[in-house]
């Protein structure tokens, strides 16, 4: 495995973490200052988020709305400065099957885009 690679995973299993404890402070801290976000809802192609301002507020009131909210990631695959994460999320008693699509520069995430079953 090439270095970027090595350091691309590196970063997705950081943020991974930082989310499932609700942590926004290490989430932005994981985040370039023009990260794109690309929420999942409202459906069909979800909301766009630019820049840290915008995604640390939409994290804010995420976790705020969703205490229970935690993500398992099913499958992880890196290549140079890209990732895909086929991933699981739960809210206490349900869930939903999903991937994100990540772009990673200078070990934070630029871009986070994400797409979901159903």
């Amino acid at each position: 495995m090439d270095a970027t690679t090595a350091e691309t995973l590196a970063t997705i299993d950081r943020f991974n973490d930082a989310f499932n404890r609700h942590d926004v402070d290490d989430v932005m801290a994981l985040m370039t200052d023009d990260v794109v976000f690309e929420n999942t809802s409202p459906p069909p192609d979800g909301a766009r988020h630019e820049g840290q301002a915008a995604v640390r507020a939409f994290w804010e009131q995420f976790f705020a709305g969703s205490p229970r909210a935690h993500f398992e990631a099913e499958d992880i695959f890196a290549a140079g400065d890209r990732c895909a994460v086929r991933w699981r999320y739960s809210w206490g008693d349900s869930s939903i099957r999903g991937v994100d699509l990540f772009r990673v520069k200078d070990g934070k995430v630029a871009e986070k885009l994400s797409y979901v079953k159903g």
